[in-house]
């Protein structure tokens, strides 16, 4: 019997690939009893400032504009609570079940780090309604990405007081009958909890660190495309040779120059036109010669995503932050989104931009012109239209890729009567990475599907033994086109094997 997988939170130490496990794989997770200690050493210097009388925002006064009105001793509780159903004010379609367990894990994880003043019971009541699978309903939009995403978590932290909406066992309810079903009881707010609960980047977050990981499949799946794509146009791999990358030493280029030797070592459409005078040509398109520097670029980029999510992943950044070692309360704005926003628009550049090179090999294997294929990849042109389609829906979508693209970190608009007056828009640069990793992987699928199409044109000759077992994975959901058919249903099988990681599996 297997041992049921978990994870503990501390504040400190949480992985990515512990946020996927429980986002995706259903992990069981639970306090860290030092975590608890700590979290419980915090809420005693808000007890004692609570008691004391003097003010502290957010704990005894209003919020934003609000925060010079002072709160009577007798109206702290409804203060949180008015805050968490005032803030509930998000629109749109509901983020997914995947990036609503991710943010609220990640916000257990920043108030367990014991800097935020809430009671540990906070953190239990977030875990048991991940290990219970309460999800509430959560609007995608509505936050501008400074004073944390505060819509968004608002929707999350009413289901936690009982309010709102939840899925449970794949029905919507109430949230407080939706906790009643999963045995979790409802949390009753203390001071400064509601407000906890809403301080945060973690909505932004969630989405940005889900789309990390696909983006990081899908930079591998393309090089997995680039070298079928090589072999079906007879590229050279002279171009990958490990001293032109140690001449300008980009790990990303490396790492796909590797790939590409790799995938087409042994390649008999290579040997066959090894000899010059058979082969006059000297230089191939970008589109394949600077496969690694284009593809090198996008890793690295993706590389600098990570290193800034993995800061992120174990910050407090909610306000004020409470330290007891010293029992002092103090303001900042570690809510600002800012360092997710940039690295969310870094990543859609960096996903537009594998997108279009990838449609450029597309472009070259379809076009007569360029490819010295059979127009459009069919072996009767005239009669059938082959790939032609294919590539027009490549180019349509990897022109809104561009479009997805522009940046939304140096946008800013004023919120809560000007005091909010430099917001990040985190939340919608974290939003628009799901259409561009959509279309960068139809784009790559349809790579996939051509350059299969173009090395079976080249038969009897074999691309290289470690390639043939992508052509042979793209083989068995997608036969060869022999005759037209719609190749959106092949679009989408090939799109299925893609996010299921296995074309980044045969790099491994």
């Amino acid at each position: 019997m297997t041992t049921p997988r978990s994870v503990s939170i501390s504040g400190n130490d949480l992985t990515l690939e512990q946020l996927y496990d429980v986002a995706m794989g259903g992990a069981e997770v639970g306090l860290d009893p030092r975590a608890r200690a700590r979290m419980e050493a915090s809420r005693a210097v808000i007890d004692r400032l609570v008691g004391s009388g003097r003010t502290a925002y957010g704990v005894n006064t209003g919020f934003g504009d609000l925060a010079e009105v002072r709160i009577s001793a007798d109206q702290i509780r409804q203060l949180q609570l008015n805050l968490v159903r005032s803030h509930a004010c998000g629109v749109g379609a509901p983020l997914s079940e995947a990036e609503t367990r991710a943010m609220m894990l990640l916000r257990a994880n920043a108030l367990a780090k014991g800097l935020s003043g809430v009671r540990s019971i906070v953190v239990d009541t977030l875990c048991g309604m991940l290990n219970r699978d309460v999800h509430p309903v959560i609007p995608s939009q509505g936050s501008v990405g400074a004073s944390g995403d505060l819509a968004p978590l608002a929707h999350l932290a009413q289901v936690v007081i009982g309010e709102g909406e939840a899925i449970y066992d794949g029905e919507k309810l109430a949230g407080g009958e939706a906790l009643r079903r999963a045995g979790v009881p409802p949390l009753a707010l203390e001071t400064k909890e509601g407000l906890s609960l809403l301080n945060g980047t973690q909505g932004m977050l969630a989405l940005l660190a889900l789309a990390l990981r696909e983006a990081e499949i899908l930079v591998d799946t393309a090089d997995v495309a680039a070298a079928l794509s090589l072999d079906a146009l007879r590229g050279s791999p002279t171009a990958f040779d490990e001293r032109i990358a140690r001449a300008r030493p980009y790990a990303g280029h490396a790492t796909t120059a590797r790939n590409l030797l790799r995938l087409n070592r042994g390649s008999q459409i290579r040997e066959s036109h090894r000899a010059a005078e058979r082969d006059p040509r000297v230089q191939d398109a970008y589109s394949l010669r600077c496969t690694p520097q284009v593809h090198g670029a996008v890793r690295d980029a993706i590389a600098q995503v990570r290193e800034t999510l993995l800061v992120e992943l174990n910050s407090a950044t909610d306000n004020p932050l409470v330290f007891s070692d010293t029992s002092e309360v103090l303001s900042g704005g570690n809510f600002h989104g800012q360092p997710l926003a940039m690295a969310a628009d870094q990543l859609a550049v960096a996903l537009a931009t594998l997108a279009g090179i990838s449609e450029r090999r597309i472009e070259h294997m379809t076009n007569p012109h360029t490819s010295r294929l059979p127009a459009f990849l069919t072996a009767d042109p005239g009669l059938n239209s082959g790939f032609m389609l294919a590539q027009i829906t490549a180019a349509a979508l990897a022109s809104e890729c561009k479009t997805l693209a522009a940046p939304h970190s140096v946008d800013s608009i004023p919120t809560s009567g000007n005091q909010e007056d430099y917001v990040s828009m985190g939340m919608s640069a974290a939003r628009r990475l799901r259409p561009l990793l959509d279309n960068g992987q139809r784009i790559v699928a349809i790579e996939l599907l051509a350059a299969c199409q173009g090395i079976d044109l080249l038969a009897p000759l074999c691309t290289g033994a470690e390639a043939q077992k992508a052509h042979d994975l793209v083989r068995s959901v997608s036969p060869r086109v022999t005759a037209d058919r719609s190749l959106a249903p092949d679009i989408a099988a090939v799109v299925q094997l893609i996010a299921d990681a296995s074309f980044q599996r045969l790099l491994r």
